[in-house]
């Protein structure tokens, strides 16, 4: 059974957000959280927040299971732009140039991978 997360309003680009959710993309959970924790660009943090919060909802949901038995992954990610704050700045000749401050929206949802039998 599959679990939602979502992160509104994120005040990133959508591009910079999408460099790190292409990495996590199908991985283990496991594996994603250790990818995002030492990774150097700054929208890893809010990312790895949003990781742990769905794998949080998935225990919610199922509460026989555990976490580790599961063998949990990253089953869909996807970024998409959410508004954008439109500021002034000040420039040559009394003009002004437009500042367009990005931001994102994020769902992500988490899932147990189905068990291989080995023959």
């Amino acid at each position: 059974m599959e679990a939602v997360a979502k992160l509104n309003n994120n005040p990133t680009s959508t591009r910079k957000m999408r460099l790190l959710a292409d990495l996590i993309r199908g991985l283990d959970v496991e594996k994603a959280l250790n990818i995002l924790k030492f990774h150097p660009k700054h929208p890893s943090v809010p990312l790895e927040k949003l990781l742990l919060s769905a794998i949080a909802n998935w225990k919610v949901k199922n509460e026989g299971t555990r976490v580790e038995d599961a063998n949990l992954q990253v089953k869909t990610i996807f970024v998409d732009g959410g508004r954008i704050l439109k500021r002034m700045r000040p420039a040559p000749q009394g003009r002004g140039y437009r500042v367009r401050k990005r931001s994102n929206h994020v769902t992500l949802v988490v899932d147990s991978r189905p068990a291989v039998e080995a023959k």
